[in-house]
């Protein structure tokens, strides 16, 4: 503690204050995401829904807009969920109550709890994990239950009596800027010199990697409709990847002009566009994108959840990553 008050971060924005509308929203942001990328997020988020109840009001489509690009997209359609029922009940006191809001897991919620409401809860993210394998020496992958349930143990006996919210932001600053996963700066560490990693020259070894397991690969094939300046979007279905967000028409890629004229639309002439690479948490995915200009769209076309969008306004849609990118590359080339 004494440590993160002389050496830790200081002025994020969401720093020094207890509203727990912008402690939650900050601490989901984070999960699995970089400081660094969510602190333009945090501020866009902000401006536009400044409070739950603003957040509660907005659609799901002007949520999952502001979250384009930072990934994980269920935690956006989580968050919304969770802002109607925190708009309508009020915000939960306590890290048992705030646990149970969509999205929110036990070691979100007493971090929340800790900052907002100075409850003493012990967190255990990834970075804390990796600080508290070392420094106790516990081997194995922390996210086996067994090892995270020694974690667990470990991390609530070390909660102090006084000073939760520094202590809790200690631990988050020594995973993210001392005890690193790769090359940990033991000298500037103010625990190292009871570390058991260190004391055995297991800093490499501890905490053990994620058993390895052979990541499939998939493809699909992405029908880049265009008619006069307009892209058609598809919304994608929720849950599932991508949920809620726009994209483009998938198909097999068998017999693109026989899928097109399954959509009701007359094609002309069609272009293979460069494959775009897109890796995700348990596989990888190819995308074969197939620019097809349509000579004149039916109604047909025009069935709920498809919309076309003129090119200037499709990139500020809600789309994922590789939709925005291939947008934008579109614009660039073939607008």
């Amino acid at each position: 503690m004494q440590w993160q008050r002389r050496h830790g971060r200081k002025g994020l924005p969401w720093q020094g204050s207890r509203d727990p509308y912008r402690v939650w929203l900050s601490e989901v942001m984070l999960q699995q995401t970089q400081v660094a990328a969510v602190i333009p997020y945090y501020e866009r988020f902000l401006e536009k829904f400044p409070t739950v109840a603003a957040l509660a009001a907005a659609s799901e489509d002007e949520v999952l807009r502001l979250w384009s690009g930072l990934g994980y997209y269920a935690r956006g359609r989580n968050l919304h969920a969770a802002a109607k029922i925190v708009s309508k009940t009020g915000f939960p006191k306590t890290s048992e109550q705030i646990a149970e809001l969509p999205g929110v897991g036990r070691s979100t919620a007493a971090a929340i709890a800790a900052f907002a409401f100075g409850e003493r809860a012990a967190i255990l993210d990834g970075n804390v994990k990796r600080v508290l394998a070392r420094h106790a020496g516990i081997a194995g992958f922390p996210g086996d239950k067994k090892v995270e349930a020694k974690l667990w143990t470990l991390a609530e006996s070390l909660l102090p009596k006084k000073g939760i919210e520094t202590y809790t932001q200690a631990l988050m600053d020594l995973g993210a800027t001392l005890c690193t996963k790769g090359k940990p700066r033991c000298d500037a560490c103010p625990v190292s010199r009871t570390c058991v990693a260190r004391k055995k020259g297991l800093t490499g070894e501890l905490p053990a990697p994620r058993p390895k397991k052979a990541v499939p690969s998939k493809s699909t094939t992405w029908l880049v409709l265009r008619h006069a300046g307009r892209i058609l979007l598809e919304r994608r279905p929720s849950p599932g990847i991508w949920g809620g967000l726009w994209s483009f028409p998938e198909t097999n890629g068998r017999d693109v002009a026989q899928d097109c004229r399954n959509l009701g639309l007359d094609v002309g002439s069609m272009r293979k566009l460069d494959p775009i690479g897109h890796s995700f948490t348990h596989f990888r995915l190819t995308i074969h994108p197939v620019l097809c200009d349509v000579k004149q769209p039916t109604s047909r076309i025009e069935a709920p959840g498809r919309l076309w969008v003129e090119l200037a306004d499709a990139s500020e849609a809600a789309t994922p990553a590789p939709v925005r990118k291939l947008l934008q590359t579109f614009t660039r080339r073939f607008a």
